[in-house]
């Protein structure tokens, strides 16, 4: 920190200390809730743009903390968003070093203005890539916590500590108190208390220079992180009635720190905080587990709409202030409030395919879209989200926040409803699936893929051993402590099925565990059904994220496999006794492992469902079963093959095919069954994700031996070509282009494409014409560079036929 720094000349602005155009004047106007225009709630309940006229009697200090909060947030939105259509960049008045003003010492100290020095503290605090921070007009102070801040006062004549009394306040949401750590009170001093404590604030004179206290103060590793205000009070030494109050206007964010070994959230290792803190971008994994395919999405953790964005859902979230310094506490209350349900969060879940009122998921390509829209209309959700969308914004929060964060896609996810440890479907006797069981109760399911987040931090709360990834989960599927909320669940207790250790470690270890039980009507078992089969290895086929040290714009080589981190080898003896581990802290489950089988003897007909790994879009499959009698005997077998069209979620959204039929197989003898389904049979029935779930039910008539097999996979996208041409750089203008070949033979309609990069192009939405059958598609677009160094640029294409086509491509922007 360079020690010569000073304040801004007496033409600065007296409250904010930075210097103001006539313009910016009218702009800042309506800052805070003094005056101008803010957000307004109308009679309906939706947040409205209009003037802030103070708040109704009804309401608690909470709410009217938080919409004082919206407001500030929204004309300061406001004014950038004009700032970057209207006004040129320029840089901010360069700091200067002022002359002593001189003055009596009749009064006491009168504040003139403060100086956080937002850029050079940021360099110390790994916090520069801040747009709040790089404003040019109006920069943020953005520190972690752990560290050393500079902040400087001028007084109107030089600071005289025989006889002033000079103390600095820091306050911490709507009823900030000493006793609860969310005030701090530090007094002006140039005595020293010798080695500082690493568990308080401290603060202590770094220079005087005429009549500037330059400060540094010491923000502990345990401070509430969020928006802390400043004031400064002034006096005599000794006299109460000439107390003079200073209040800063800068909203003062304070992070966790990942570098500082005394966080919670500490990681070791540079690469690791480059990925998981640093990281701008990254990918989703989607598709099925035999195909992975990443998805290239915008975190966008450093845009000025996403530390504001973050701090108002933990407003709506209802946490305790005094409980925001513990990673664990913030991000079980980020699992809650990134859904819209129960706390009116950031986004609203939809799994039907009618996004017609909002956004279709498949159309976003990065967060800040989505943080802006949240932003701007006041709080009010954002449609729409699905279990991808809303781990990429939990990604955005928790890194923007200082916690290390991944998303982590689990590939065959279980849906455990009833904590049995089971997945569980019911047949009728001819094979056909009973949705919700026999009693319409059962909602247990298995999602083709399932996504959610990995935060790194140390759990105080549970025995040693347990820290490190910690399982969050932001997609609304079941209440903890009445909330659609998940974990955060100990990784190490989910691979060790630990399930007894908080938080929804049960819940976790089914999605990664549960075994998959097949139940079809039996008229000779007491309560109806036996069971088929049991497949213990069906569920969690693969756990993967993106690697630390490789990124790929062409395919799919960043892959990482984390399923060892996860759970034991399948079939192991490891693996089956963490499952028996869970199964005893799980009561119901006992009962479920119990169940009586069909099963009467050996088995002696073979059946193998071939797996399918990928089709191209618009061209047709085959299912096929592969059948060996190995008894001396013949073997009558009834059959039922059927394909369906699903939601990744795994609910059926069409039938696609059945076919039913039986037959004899003579001993030692082998057939091949098959159910040809073509691209007309299948096109107007794809849905999300093109899933394609196919189902294989056999009983042998002679010795009641049952058989049950399932599998899914999808229907390959055709792959968008990104190419930037040219060089890069800061302020000039660039080209891009975009390519794919429409693979079906239908015309694509309701076309648009999506396009967003970090420090390249903000989330734009470019509407496109119909797309001919088997056309090759180009789109040239052109953005303006705002940050130097290697970018990402990434685009999806959207129609009614088919969506999910992404491409994205590195940018290296010079100055």
């Amino acid at each position: 920190m360079d020690k010569q720094h000073s304040l801004l000349p007496d033409n600065s602005d007296e409250r904010t200390g930075t210097s103001k155009s006539p313009q910016e004047e009218e702009v800042m106007s309506g800052y805070g809730m003094r005056s101008g225009q803010g957000m307004h709630r109308s009679s309906s309940g939706h947040y409205q743009r209009g003037y802030s006229a103070g708040y109704g009697s009804g309401y608690g200090e909470s709410r009217n903390y938080a919409r004082s909060m919206m407001s500030r947030f929204s004309s300061t939105f406001d004014r950038r968003r004009r700032q970057d259509v209207n006004v040129p960049s320029r840089p901010s008045t360069p700091t200067q070093r002022f002359a002593d003003a001189g003055g009596t010492s009749s009064r006491p100290l009168t504040v003139e203005l403060t100086e956080f020095y937002p850029r050079d503290n940021a360099k110390e605090h790994h916090t520069d890539m801040f747009e709040l921070v790089s404003d040019a007009h109006t920069p943020t102070p953005v520190f972690r916590r752990g560290q050393n801040f500079f902040f400087a006062i001028r007084f109107d004549r030089s600071f005289e500590q025989q006889r002033d009394f000079v103390r600095v306040n820091f306050a911490f949401g709507p009823k900030p108190s000493v006793t609860k750590g969310t005030r701090v009170i530090l007094p002006v001093s140039h005595q020293h208390e010798g080695m500082p404590d690493k568990t308080r604030w401290s603060m202590n004179i770094h220079r005087q220079d005429g009549n500037t206290l330059s400060l540094q103060v010491f923000i502990p590793p345990s401070a509430q992180v969020g928006i802390w205000r400043c004031s400064v009070q002034t006096n005599f030494l000794g006299q109460r009635d000439h107390r003079r109050d200073y209040k800063c206007e800068e909203d003062i964010y304070i992070l966790f720190n990942p570098w500082c070994r005394d966080d919670p959230v500490y990681m070791e290792g540079d690469s690791q905080r480059r990925e998981y803190v640093m990281n701008e971008t990254g990918k989703i994994w989607v598709g099925s587990y035999r195909q992975p395919k990443g998805r290239r999405w915008i975190y966008g953790q450093f845009d000025d709409v996403v530390l504001p964005a973050t701090m108002y859902l933990l407003e709506q979230s209802g946490m305790h202030h005094p409980d925001r310094g513990s990673p664990v506490q913030v991000v079980r209350a980020i699992s809650a409030v990134v859904n819209s349900l129960d706390d009116n969060g950031l986004l609203v879940g939809r799994w039907d395919g009618d996004y017609k009122d909002g956004t279709s998921p498949h159309g976003w390509t990065g967060s800040v879209a989505i943080m802006e829209q949240y932003l701007s209309e006041g709080g009010q959700p954002v449609k729409y989200g699905q279990c991808w969308v809303f781990s990429a914004a939990v990604v955005t929060i928790c890194r923007a926040l200082g916690i290390p964060c991944r998303s982590v896609t689990n590939y065959v996810s279980a849906h455990d409803t009833n904590r049995s440890l089971t997945i569980d479907k019911f047949f009728d006797k001819d094979g056909n699936e009973i949705e919700h069981g026999p009693d319409g109760d059962c909602n247990d399911s298995c999602w083709n893929f399932h996504v959610w987040n990995d935060v790194w931090m140390a759990r105080p709360d549970l025995p040693p051993g347990y820290g490190g990834w910690q399982i969050i989960d932001a997609t609304p599927q079941e209440e903890s402590d009445n909330m659609f909320r998940c974990g955060p669940a100990s990784l190490e207790a989910v691979r060790r099925g630990e399930v007894g250790f908080s938080y929804d470690t049960p819940f976790v270890f089914s999605e990664v565990n549960a075994d998959m039980c097949h139940f079809q009507e039996d008229d000779q078992s007491d309560w109806g059904f036996s069971r088929l089969a049991i497949n213990q290895y069906h569920v969690g086929r693969k756990v993967v994220t993106k690697r630390i040290d490789r990124d790929d714009d062409e395919a799919d080589n960043d892959l990482m496999d984390i399923t060892s981190e996860y759970k034991n080898p399948e079939g192991s003896h490891t693996e089956r006794l963490a499952v028996f581990n869970a199964v005893r802290g799980c009561p119901r489950a006992q009962q479920y492992y119990d169940f009586p089988s069909k099963q009467l003897q050996q088995d002696d007909v073979y059946f193998d469902l071939v797996d399918i790994d990928s089709v191209p879009f618009g061209q047709s499959f085959d299912v096929i079963v592969n059948i060996q009698n190995k008894s001396n005997d013949i073997r009558t077998i009834t059959t039922v093959l059927s394909a369906s069209s699903v939601y990744y979620t795994g609910a059926m959204a069409s039938r696609l095919k059945r076919a039913q039929g039986e037959f004899v197989v003579r001993p030692g003898q082998r057939e091949v069954l098959k159910l040809h389904v073509t691209s007309s049979e299948y096109m107007d029935k794809i849905v999300d994700h093109s899933n394609i779930k196919i189902y294989a039910i056999a009983n042998v008539k002679e010795t009641r031996q049952t058989w049950s097999e399932e599998d899914d996979f999808i229907l390959q996208r055709p792959r968008m070509s990104v190419q930037v041409r040219g060089g890069a750089r800061v302020g000039q203008e660039c080209y891009v282009n975009f390519s794919f070949q429409n693979a079906l033979n239908v015309t694509l309609t309701d076309c648009f494409f999506t396009i967003e990069g970090p420090g390249l192009q903000r989330p734009k939405q470019v509407k496109f014409r119909d797309v001919r059958p088997g056309e090759l598609v180009t789109f040239n677009e052109t953005f303006v560079p705002r940050r130097q160094g290697e970018r990402k640029i990434v685009a999806t294409f959207t129609s009614r036929q088919m969506s999910e086509i992404t491409g994205s491509s590195s940018v290296n922007v010079h100055h």
